[in-house]
Protein backbone atom coordinates (compact mmCIF):
# COMPACT_ATOMS: atom_id res chain seq x y z
CA UNK A 1 0.00 0.00 0.00
CA UNK A 2 1.34 3.50 -0.90
CA UNK A 3 2.45 5.30 2.68
CA UNK A 4 -0.54 7.96 3.38
CA UNK A 5 0.67 11.59 3.04
CA UNK A 6 -0.66 14.83 4.15
CA UNK A 7 -1.91 17.92 1.92
CA UNK A 8 1.06 19.64 2.28
CA UNK A 9 3.33 17.21 0.36
CA UNK A 10 5.23 19.07 -2.34
CA UNK A 11 3.09 16.94 -5.18
CA UNK A 12 -0.10 18.96 -4.27
CA UNK A 13 1.91 22.07 -4.84
CA UNK A 14 4.42 21.65 -6.98
CA UNK A 15 4.07 20.84 -11.12
CA UNK A 16 7.31 18.76 -11.07
CA UNK A 17 6.30 16.77 -8.38
CA UNK A 18 2.86 15.91 -9.54
CA UNK A 19 4.09 15.00 -13.15
CA UNK A 20 6.81 12.26 -10.97
CA UNK A 21 4.07 11.36 -9.42
CA UNK A 22 1.27 10.65 -11.69
CA UNK A 23 4.34 8.85 -14.59
CA UNK A 24 5.39 6.52 -11.39
CA UNK A 25 1.52 5.56 -11.14
CA UNK A 26 0.51 5.29 -14.91
CA UNK A 27 4.27 4.42 -15.77
CA UNK A 28 5.60 2.35 -13.28
CA UNK A 29 8.23 0.15 -15.69
CA UNK A 30 8.52 3.33 -17.53
CA UNK A 31 7.02 5.64 -20.27
CA UNK A 32 4.32 4.09 -22.98
CA UNK A 33 3.37 6.03 -26.09
CA UNK A 34 -0.30 5.59 -25.59
CA UNK A 35 -0.84 6.01 -29.68
CA UNK A 36 0.79 2.63 -30.35
CA UNK A 37 1.68 1.20 -27.26
CA UNK A 38 5.67 0.99 -27.72
CA UNK A 39 7.93 1.37 -25.09
CA UNK A 40 11.35 0.90 -23.80
CA UNK A 41 14.62 2.59 -25.62
CA UNK A 42 11.99 3.57 -28.61
CA UNK A 43 10.59 6.18 -26.23
CA UNK A 44 12.80 9.13 -25.63
CA UNK A 45 12.52 12.09 -22.68
CA UNK A 46 12.48 15.02 -24.72
CA UNK A 47 13.75 18.78 -23.13
CA UNK A 48 15.52 21.86 -23.85
CA UNK A 49 14.12 25.52 -24.32
CA UNK A 50 11.54 23.78 -27.21
CA UNK A 51 10.10 20.99 -25.08
CA UNK A 52 9.41 21.58 -21.26
CA UNK A 53 9.89 18.70 -18.90
CA UNK A 54 7.58 15.52 -18.85
CA UNK A 55 7.07 15.31 -22.85
CA UNK A 56 8.42 12.06 -25.02
CA UNK A 57 8.89 11.02 -28.55
CA UNK A 58 7.79 7.87 -29.83
CA UNK A 59 10.15 6.41 -32.00
CA UNK A 60 7.60 4.09 -33.54
CA UNK A 61 4.59 6.50 -34.35
CA UNK A 62 7.16 9.54 -34.26
CA UNK A 63 4.58 11.45 -32.02
CA UNK A 64 4.91 13.98 -29.19
CA UNK A 65 3.27 12.74 -25.76
CA UNK A 66 3.13 13.81 -21.76
CA UNK A 67 1.76 12.13 -19.19
CA UNK A 68 -1.99 13.24 -19.83
CA UNK A 69 -2.72 11.79 -23.09
CA UNK A 70 -4.27 8.51 -23.35
CA UNK A 71 -6.77 10.13 -19.72
CA UNK A 72 -8.80 12.31 -18.80
CA UNK A 73 -6.27 14.96 -18.08
CA UNK A 74 -5.57 15.55 -21.73
CA UNK A 75 -6.09 18.65 -23.59
CA UNK A 76 -6.67 20.51 -20.23
CA UNK A 77 -4.68 23.68 -19.06
CA UNK A 78 -5.09 23.15 -15.05
CA UNK A 79 -1.83 22.68 -13.88
CA UNK A 80 -0.69 18.62 -12.52
CA UNK A 81 -0.75 19.56 -9.39
CA UNK A 82 -4.07 20.75 -8.99
CA UNK A 83 -5.76 17.77 -10.70
CA UNK A 84 -3.58 15.99 -8.49
CA UNK A 85 -5.40 17.76 -5.52
CA UNK A 86 -8.78 17.61 -6.68
CA UNK A 87 -8.15 13.77 -7.33
CA UNK A 88 -7.02 13.60 -3.00
CA UNK A 89 -10.20 15.84 -2.48
CA UNK A 90 -12.68 13.74 -3.94
CA UNK A 91 -11.56 10.05 -3.43
CA UNK A 92 -11.38 11.41 0.80
CA UNK A 93 -14.21 13.41 1.16
CA UNK A 94 -17.24 10.59 2.37
CA UNK A 95 -19.77 12.98 1.17
CA UNK A 96 -18.71 14.72 -1.47
CA UNK A 97 -17.06 17.73 -2.84
CA UNK A 98 -18.51 20.64 -4.44
CA UNK A 99 -17.68 21.82 -7.30
CA UNK A 100 -17.93 25.60 -6.00
CA UNK A 101 -15.61 24.66 -3.09
CA UNK A 102 -13.52 23.38 -5.87
CA UNK A 103 -13.39 26.34 -7.57
CA UNK A 104 -12.85 28.07 -4.82
CA UNK A 105 -9.56 25.91 -3.56
CA UNK A 106 -7.53 25.48 -6.63
CA UNK A 107 -8.36 29.08 -7.60
CA UNK A 108 -9.74 28.27 -11.18
CA UNK A 109 -13.24 29.40 -13.00
CA UNK A 110 -16.29 27.26 -11.74
CA UNK A 111 -16.76 26.39 -15.25
CA UNK A 112 -13.69 24.49 -15.57
CA UNK A 113 -14.04 22.99 -11.94
CA UNK A 114 -17.36 21.88 -12.68
CA UNK A 115 -16.11 20.11 -15.89
CA UNK A 116 -12.88 18.80 -14.15
CA UNK A 117 -15.24 17.09 -11.48
CA UNK A 118 -16.92 15.13 -13.74
CA UNK A 119 -13.79 14.10 -15.47
CA UNK A 120 -12.34 13.16 -12.01
CA UNK A 121 -15.98 11.10 -11.51
CA UNK A 122 -14.91 9.32 -14.61
CA UNK A 123 -11.45 8.25 -13.52
CA UNK A 124 -13.43 7.10 -10.35
CA UNK A 125 -15.73 4.67 -12.95
CA UNK A 126 -14.80 0.72 -12.88
CA UNK A 127 -15.29 0.37 -16.66
CA UNK A 128 -14.86 -3.98 -16.04
CA UNK A 129 -15.86 -4.91 -12.61
CA UNK A 130 -16.03 -8.33 -11.71
CA UNK A 131 -19.73 -9.53 -10.26
CA UNK A 132 -20.62 -9.37 -6.52
CA UNK A 133 -20.76 -12.54 -4.54
CA UNK A 134 -19.85 -15.62 -4.38
CA UNK A 135 -20.31 -18.62 -2.94
CA UNK A 136 -21.65 -18.25 0.77
CA UNK A 137 -21.41 -14.29 0.29
CA UNK A 138 -24.42 -11.87 0.49
CA UNK A 139 -25.46 -9.45 -1.20
CA UNK A 140 -28.10 -6.70 -0.08
CA UNK A 141 -30.51 -5.23 -2.75
CA UNK A 142 -32.37 -2.41 -2.60
CA UNK A 143 -34.04 0.39 -4.49
CA UNK A 144 -34.25 4.33 -3.56
CA UNK A 145 -35.60 7.77 -5.37
CA UNK A 146 -33.68 10.82 -5.09
CA UNK A 147 -34.94 13.86 -7.09
CA UNK A 148 -37.74 16.89 -7.01
CA UNK A 149 -38.85 17.32 -3.62
CA UNK A 150 -42.59 15.54 -2.59
CA UNK A 151 -44.64 18.93 -2.83
CA UNK A 152 -43.75 22.06 -4.87
CA UNK A 153 -44.55 25.62 -4.42
CA UNK A 154 -46.96 27.00 -6.66
CA UNK A 155 -47.39 30.76 -6.88
CA UNK A 156 -51.20 31.72 -5.62
CA UNK A 157 -51.63 27.70 -4.28
CA UNK A 158 -49.12 27.03 -2.00
CA UNK A 159 -47.30 23.88 -0.98
CA UNK A 160 -48.93 21.12 -3.90
CA UNK A 161 -48.08 17.75 -3.07
CA UNK A 162 -46.99 15.13 -5.41
CA UNK A 163 -48.12 11.98 -5.48
CA UNK A 164 -46.05 9.24 -4.72
CA UNK A 165 -42.69 8.61 -6.18
CA UNK A 166 -43.54 9.24 -9.99
CA UNK A 167 -41.32 12.08 -10.59
CA UNK A 168 -38.91 10.64 -8.64
CA UNK A 169 -35.22 9.25 -10.68
CA UNK A 170 -34.85 5.24 -9.50
CA UNK A 171 -31.53 3.60 -8.32
CA UNK A 172 -30.70 0.61 -7.28
CA UNK A 173 -28.19 -0.49 -5.35
CA UNK A 174 -25.67 -3.93 -4.98
CA UNK A 175 -23.96 -4.06 -2.03
CA UNK A 176 -21.84 -7.41 -0.88
CA UNK A 177 -21.59 -7.32 2.75
CA UNK A 178 -18.08 -6.37 3.40
CA UNK A 179 -17.35 -5.61 0.01
CA UNK A 180 -18.23 -3.48 -2.72
CA UNK A 181 -21.17 -1.52 -3.74
CA UNK A 182 -22.98 -1.02 -7.61
CA UNK A 183 -25.30 1.42 -8.18
CA UNK A 184 -27.70 2.22 -11.21
CA UNK A 185 -29.91 4.82 -12.34
CA UNK A 186 -32.83 3.18 -13.90
CA UNK A 187 -35.77 4.53 -15.56
CA UNK A 188 -38.34 1.81 -14.48
CA UNK A 189 -38.70 -0.51 -11.44
CA UNK A 190 -39.98 -3.45 -12.34
CA UNK A 191 -39.01 -7.51 -12.37
CA UNK A 192 -37.48 -7.45 -15.79
CA UNK A 193 -34.96 -4.42 -15.03
CA UNK A 194 -34.38 -5.87 -11.22
CA UNK A 195 -33.66 -9.54 -12.97
CA UNK A 196 -30.83 -7.78 -15.73
CA UNK A 197 -29.51 -5.68 -13.32
CA UNK A 198 -28.98 -8.65 -10.76
CA UNK A 199 -28.02 -11.02 -13.29
CA UNK A 200 -25.01 -8.92 -15.11
CA UNK A 201 -23.56 -7.94 -11.32
CA UNK A 202 -23.94 -10.65 -9.05
CA UNK A 203 -22.91 -14.08 -8.84
CA UNK A 204 -25.81 -17.17 -8.54
CA UNK A 205 -24.28 -18.46 -6.08
CA UNK A 206 -24.40 -15.82 -4.16
CA UNK A 207 -27.13 -15.49 -0.87
CA UNK A 208 -29.51 -12.18 -2.23
CA UNK A 209 -31.07 -10.26 0.88
CA UNK A 210 -33.81 -7.67 0.33
CA UNK A 211 -36.78 -6.44 1.53
CA UNK A 212 -40.71 -7.45 0.80
CA UNK A 213 -40.93 -5.73 -2.35
CA UNK A 214 -42.35 -7.46 -5.22
CA UNK A 215 -39.68 -7.28 -7.90
CA UNK A 216 -37.58 -9.37 -6.21
CA UNK A 217 -39.63 -12.21 -5.50
CA UNK A 218 -38.59 -13.94 -9.81
CA UNK A 219 -35.60 -12.51 -10.17
CA UNK A 220 -34.42 -13.80 -6.42
CA UNK A 221 -35.70 -17.80 -7.27
CA UNK A 222 -31.86 -17.75 -9.40
CA UNK A 223 -29.75 -17.74 -6.93
CA UNK A 224 -28.59 -20.07 -3.77
CA UNK A 225 -30.76 -18.30 -1.45
CA UNK A 226 -33.23 -15.67 -1.66
CA UNK A 227 -33.78 -14.20 2.03
CA UNK A 228 -36.48 -11.44 2.56
CA UNK A 229 -37.27 -8.71 5.49
CA UNK A 230 -40.69 -7.51 6.08
CA UNK A 231 -40.62 -3.38 6.68
CA UNK A 232 -44.27 -3.12 6.34
CA UNK A 233 -44.51 -5.02 9.69
CA UNK A 234 -41.39 -3.40 11.19
CA UNK A 235 -38.75 -6.24 10.89
CA UNK A 236 -35.71 -4.85 9.17
CA UNK A 237 -33.41 -8.10 11.02
CA UNK A 238 -34.24 -11.70 11.45
CA UNK A 239 -30.83 -13.56 12.14
CA UNK A 240 -28.11 -12.32 9.99
CA UNK A 241 -31.00 -11.59 7.12
CA UNK A 242 -31.31 -7.73 7.11
CA UNK A 243 -30.41 -5.06 3.83
CA UNK A 244 -29.01 -2.91 6.92
CA UNK A 245 -26.10 -2.80 4.80
CA UNK A 246 -27.20 -1.06 1.42
CA UNK A 247 -29.57 0.96 3.54
CA UNK A 248 -26.54 2.66 5.35
CA UNK A 249 -25.25 2.93 1.48
CA UNK A 250 -28.17 4.89 0.88
CA UNK A 251 -27.92 7.68 3.83
CA UNK A 252 -24.36 8.43 2.90
CA UNK A 253 -25.41 9.09 -0.46
CA UNK A 254 -28.45 11.32 0.23
CA UNK A 255 -26.58 12.86 2.45
CA UNK A 256 -24.17 13.67 0.04
CA UNK A 257 -26.35 14.73 -2.70
CA UNK A 258 -28.94 16.75 -0.12
CA UNK A 259 -26.20 18.40 1.85
CA UNK A 260 -22.83 18.86 -1.03
CA UNK A 261 -24.99 18.50 -4.13
CA UNK A 262 -28.06 19.80 -3.34
CA UNK A 263 -28.92 19.75 -7.27
CA UNK A 264 -28.40 17.37 -9.60
CA UNK A 265 -29.44 16.61 -13.23
CA UNK A 266 -31.07 13.55 -14.09
CA UNK A 267 -28.21 13.20 -16.92
CA UNK A 268 -25.56 13.21 -14.73
CA UNK A 269 -26.76 11.02 -12.03
CA UNK A 270 -24.93 7.81 -12.71
CA UNK A 271 -21.49 9.65 -12.72
CA UNK A 272 -22.65 10.70 -8.97
CA UNK A 273 -23.54 7.19 -8.26
CA UNK A 274 -20.41 6.20 -9.31
CA UNK A 275 -18.33 8.35 -7.04
CA UNK A 276 -20.11 7.15 -4.16
CA UNK A 277 -19.65 3.36 -5.15
CA UNK A 278 -15.38 4.39 -5.77
CA UNK A 279 -15.12 5.59 -2.17
CA UNK A 280 -17.61 2.98 -0.62
CA UNK A 281 -15.61 0.19 -2.56
CA UNK A 282 -12.27 1.70 -1.44
CA UNK A 283 -13.52 3.23 2.47
CA UNK A 284 -10.89 1.96 5.17
CA UNK A 285 -12.81 -1.01 6.35
CA UNK A 286 -10.90 -2.46 3.22
CA UNK A 287 -7.59 -1.54 4.21
CA UNK A 288 -7.39 1.59 1.34
CA UNK A 289 -6.41 4.75 2.76
CA UNK A 290 -6.69 8.06 1.25
CA UNK A 291 -3.29 7.77 -0.41
CA UNK A 292 -4.12 4.23 -2.14
CA UNK A 293 -7.02 5.81 -3.02
CA UNK A 294 -5.78 8.24 -4.79
CA UNK A 295 -3.90 6.48 -6.85
CA UNK A 296 -6.42 3.94 -7.31
CA UNK A 297 -8.04 7.05 -9.50
CA UNK A 298 -5.24 8.04 -11.49
CA UNK A 299 -5.04 4.20 -12.91
CA UNK A 300 -8.47 4.77 -13.26
CA UNK A 301 -8.36 7.87 -15.72
CA UNK A 302 -6.16 5.81 -18.09
CA UNK A 303 -8.08 5.00 -21.45
CA UNK A 304 -11.04 7.74 -20.76
CA UNK A 305 -11.64 11.09 -22.32
CA UNK A 306 -14.91 13.52 -21.55
CA UNK A 307 -15.03 16.21 -23.91
CA UNK A 308 -17.47 19.13 -21.95
CA UNK A 309 -19.86 18.92 -25.25
CA UNK A 310 -20.27 15.34 -24.11
CA UNK A 311 -21.34 16.23 -20.54
CA UNK A 312 -22.45 19.47 -20.58
CA UNK A 313 -25.81 19.36 -21.82
CA UNK A 314 -28.27 21.25 -19.93
CA UNK A 315 -25.94 21.59 -17.22
CA UNK A 316 -27.56 21.76 -13.46
CA UNK A 317 -25.62 19.56 -11.42
CA UNK A 318 -23.56 21.61 -8.71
Amino acid sequence: MVPNVELSHPMFLDEEAARKHIESVRWPNGPFCPYCGVTGDKVKALGGKSHGAGWYHCGDCRKLFTVRVGSVMERSHIALHKWLLAMRLYVSSKKGFSAHQLHRTLGITYRSAWFMAHRVREAMRDLNPPPLGGKDQVVEADETFIGPPDAVFVTGKGWQHIRGTQTKRKVISLVQRGGKARSFHVKDLNAATIRKTLSENVRTESRLHTDEASHYRVPGREYAKHERVNHSEQEYARGDVTTNTVEGYFSIFKRGMKGIYQHCGEQHLQRYLDEFDFRYSNRSALGVDDAERTRRAIKGAEGKRLTYRRTAGKRKAA
